[in-house]
């Protein structure tokens, strides 16, 4: 199994997959955490931080059984893939929020730092699927 296009990340960051891929399914879950947490309180916020700290585990977790392992002189690039999903997730549901909310300057900051995020996730992809990138390993402890 691959790792999804940011297109299929964003899509599924606002609308239930259907397809059954872990990145994808994981990427809605996040993205309903970002929705609730500006407004949680403080008790509430550890909670959804520590269930996204898990899903951002289980997607990294996933990439590191399916994907195979780079040569040891690829570079290393200074996130996971389970950190990059989730801030897609987080600055999706920021982008989609400001829309209602904020003035037009910052609806354009929010939907142009998104672009470029989306853009970072395509390469990263890419990079890693090709051996050309080594992602930070984790202990997969919790």
């Amino acid at each position: 199994m691959e790792l999804p296009t940011k297109e299929q990340v964003l899509d599924a960051v606002r609308i239930a997959p259907r397809g059954g891929h872990p990145v994808l399914d994981s990427a809605y879950l996040l993205a309903g955490l970002h929705k609730h947490r500006p407004h949680a309180k403080t008790v509430a916020v550890v909670a959804i931080d520590t269930h996204r700290t898990r899903i951002v585990h289980d997607i990294d977790r996933w990439v590191a059984v399916e994907l195979p392992l780079p040569p040891g002189g690829a570079h290393m690039h200074t996130e996971s893939v389970g950190t990059v999903v989730d801030r897609l997730a987080e600055y999706s549901v920021a982008a989609h929020a400001a829309l209602y909310t904020e003035p037009e300057w910052a609806i354009h900051a929010a939907w142009d730092r998104l672009a470029q995020l989306a853009i970072g996730y395509e390469d990263l992809v890419h990079e890693v699927s090709a051996g050309l990138r080594r992602l930070p390993s984790y202990e997969f402890v919790y």
